[in-house]
């Protein structure tokens, strides 16, 4: 899942697509991860993993996640825009803008002239013979941060499609992104309490935004046109903040203008949905942000100076190695491999059996299909399943608490704690166009078995 935050004092933090709000002082932090095929670019297909912050000066963080590859940050590096993390800092010179002067154009050459005026505006084509210009003046009172597919300098976050963990890397070509050039724009307000909001589609180079005769856009009762980007942005805020107690809450549509939407039938279909009046587009901390190929995790300043460190979760890493856990079967030491190197499997690393839990040493024996390759029989209680090594969760921006790891989730074996492991279990992400599935935050692969995750077993040692 992809996070970020806007915190005028935080530095950002690993990479991860998480997006993060911060009311301390004058700062934002945002973060993003990514980690499936089709929801996470930013955090779950747009999911990622993200770390803890230190003060500093930031808005807020994003991130977005991936599977074992994407566990802390990009396949290639973060590079320039296009980060697994990303923090928003608060401006020095205000960017923000609003709605000011309305057109009603009969020519497309009237309707061109307006637009190049440079300044911001937004154009609905109704017909051939009528558009709708609304022309947005300067705000000096809030930060405007963009984010989308497009590398132009508008875009101040560039976010890609995330492959799942679960493909290999034969499947890993992304024919045809369905992430927007311009997907979204967040909005901070530059004084305490440094609310953000999130609204559909942002400017191009030309400071313009145009919604064509097809997509999907109406006048509201107060006469201000509105409307919806192709694929959408849809957005979850979690019951409870984002904490150990936290719970999924319902996915929304948000619209060009940012008024909140029940969902269309389809991602792309004509008909908007129902009006939700009593909620807005304020982003909270663990608001998720799906831009349909990529999912941002939004964390505030404040929710994450609450979240372990990356120094807890190595602290947590050396205190299971210190208990020396045992391979039942070989009777050989187990140990959870550095963070820095979380690409290759080693020889002391933690294997399990995710049907029941049972960790073990890796042996290659105990096979009972031979068109799955990774079913095996656990020699403990003879039940069979997936048997795959185990990897913790590297970014702490994805943890809703501070405790050990000892759970993982399956098929994929990212290990974190036990409440961050049953939240993010029960998260139907979006998927494509019209599916919802549970997603692992570290890696994006789609979970599976009775709970999506499970309670490992360790042996400790028998001298």
């Amino acid at each position: 899942m992809a996070a970020w935050h806007y915190v005028p004092h935080l530095q950002p933090l690993s990479p991860q697509l998480l997006l993060t709000t911060v009311p301390l002082s004058d700062q934002w932090e945002l973060q993003a991860s990514t980690a499936c095929g089709a929801p996470c670019s930013a955090f779950l297909r747009g999911c990622r993993n993200m770390p803890a912050t230190s003060r500093s000066s930031s808005y807020h963080r994003d991130n977005y996640s991936s599977c074992d590859r994407y566990n802390g940050s990009l396949p290639n590096g973060d590079r320039g825009r296009r980060k697994s993390r990303f923090a928003l800092y608060k401006r020095p010179k205000a960017n923000g803008v609003k709605p000011s002067t309305v057109h009603v154009i009969s020519t497309p050459q009237a309707s061109k002239a307006i637009s190049c005026k440079g300044q911001h505006s937004i154009s609905y084509t109704l017909s051939r013979n009528q558009t709708v210009v609304v022309e947005y003046s300067h705000d000096k009172d809030t930060d405007m941060f963009q984010v989308g597919r497009s590398t132009e300098s508008p875009i101040d976050f560039v976010v890609t499609d995330t492959i799942s963990g679960s493909q290999n890397n034969d499947e890993t070509q992304i024919t045809q992104s369905t992430i927007s050039r311009f997907a979204c724009r967040i909005v901070c307000d530059r004084n305490a309490p440094y609310t953000a909001r999130i609204f559909a589609a942002g400017f191009d180079s030309s400071k313009n935004i145009f919604l064509g005769e097809k997509a999907a856009k109406w006048k509201n009762s107060d006469g201000h046109m509105d409307g919806l980007t192709t694929n959408g942005v849809l957005v979850m805020h979690p019951k409870g903040g984002f904490t150990e107690e936290s719970k999924p809450g319902v996915w929304r549509e948000i619209s060009v203008c940012g008024d909140v939407y029940t969902l269309r039938e389809t991602r792309s279909a004509q008909q908007r949905g129902k009006l939700v009046e009593n909620e807005t587009n304020i982003l909270q901390d663990g608001s998720l942000i799906d831009l349909c190929g990529a999912t941002l995790l939004w964390r505030t300043a404040d929710g994450l100076f609450h979240t372990p460190t990356q120094k807890h979760i190595e602290a947590l890493r050396q205190e299971i190695n210190a208990a020396r856990p045992q391979c039942p079967v070989g009777l050989n030491t187990l140990a959870f491999p550095s963070i820095n190197r979380k690409d290759v499997v080693e020889e002391k690393q933690p294997w399990a059996y995710l049907s029941c839990g049972h960790v073990h040493g890796y042996h290659n024996w105990g096979h009972r299909s031979d068109t799955e390759a990774n079913e095996r029989e656990c020699p403990m209680c003879r039940t069979v399943g997936p048997y795959v090594p185990l990897w913790l969760g590297c970014e702490a921006g994805f943890y809703v608490d501070a405790g050990p790891p000892t759970y993982a989730f399956t098929p994929c074996g990212h290990v974190c704690s036990e409440k961050s492991a049953k939240y993010w279990s029960q998260i139907p992400l979006p998927h494509g166009t019209h599916a919802f599935h549970a997603a692992c935050p570290f890696c994006a692969t789609q979970l599976s078995g009775e709970n999506n995750c499970v309670k490992l077993i360790f042996q400790g040692p028998i001298d």
